[in-house]
């Protein structure tokens, strides 16, 4: 078993991906509508972050701005201090829907992540069969999308992403449409998988207990704009043991946040209102 990277390990090193005073806006019906306002974040490398927020926060559209799919906002993506300017091999992202094609096996699916790449075609084979034994389905190589589970195709995807070896990986509800015990069981894998790749990671959910479980982080946004409300360590206890106390008091303090009665007793606080973690998190950021 891969021994799991703590929080603390990343405190000093330099951010690889940083934020700045992000905002975004969409034109509707003829009428201006802002998204994502003053996003500020610094992810570092090896970091696994994870976000979470109500559906029309814009955590599927930071991931976008993340991959290079759009540039039309003002403010800063910067990888190593530059700026984000097109989609790159460095940053690859896997979706709720796995999007493999079809008409072609396992192996072909991911080895289609390679067409831009300047391996030979023995890398390619290599990087391949070392990827599909990554995700465990060497023996599915031959195998079509329409003969895999859900699960198995999406572990097709993750392994797709990662053929390239990119140094960010997006996660855009990848686990969402899985039955809940195949999700459980990916979440452990991809945690895994990501360990193993020394991949920095940003994954976007509406499941609370998945964010704990999987990240060093957890960005909790609020919407109407798009915002990030507090960003939260997430302790070693807690990534470990879903049962621990550690992980249970930080589940119900996101909760609480989203403005989710736990039934603990606590009453929800107010969308946006102070948490436990705000001012401390605050710094964090202006430190970074």
């Amino acid at each position: 078993m891969n021994q799991i990277t703590p929080a603390s390990a990343f405190q000093t090193a330099p951010p690889a991906l940083q934020i700045r005073g992000l905002d975004k806006s969409f034109t509707v019906a003829g009428r201006t509508l802002k998204v994502l306002e003053d996003i500020d974040l610094s992810v570092r490398s090896g970091e696994f972050v994870t976000i979470v927020g109500a559906s029309g926060c814009g955590k599927s559209t930071l991931l976008r701005l993340i991959l290079g799919l759009d540039l039309d906002y003002q403010g800063a993506v910067l990888v190593d201090g530059a700026p984000v300017q097109r989609p790159g091999l460095d940053r690859s992202i896997v979706f709720q829907d796995h999007r493999l094609l079809p008409w072609l096996t396992v192996e072909a699916n991911v080895a289609a992540a390679l067409r831009r790449s300047s391996l030979s075609r023995a890398q390619k084979q290599a990087a391949v069969r070392e990827h599909l034994d990554l995700v465990g389905l060497t023996p599915f190589a031959r195998a079509y999308p329409a003969q895999l589970s859900g699960g198995m195709a999406q572990r097709v995807a993750i392994a797709r992403a990662l053929v390239n070896r990119p140094r960010f990986l997006l996660l855009d509800e990848p686990l969402g449409a899985l039955d809940a015990l195949t999700r459980l069981r990916l979440q452990d894998e991809l945690k895994r998988i990501v360990e193993h790749e020394k991949t920095t990671a940003l994954l976007v959910t509406h499941d609370v207990d998945e964010a704990v479980h999987l990240g060093h982080r957890i960005v909790v946004m609020q919407p109407h704009p798009g915002r990030i409300a507090t960003v939260l360590a997430i302790p070693e206890a807690a990534r470990r043991d879903r049962s621990s106390r550690a992980f249970i008091a930080l589940r119900d303090e996101v909760l609480r946040l989203l403005g989710v009665n736990t039934g603990t007793g606590a009453e929800p606080r107010p969308t946006g209102a102070p948490g436990t973690f705000e001012k401390r998190d605050h710094q964090e950021r202006q430190d970074a």
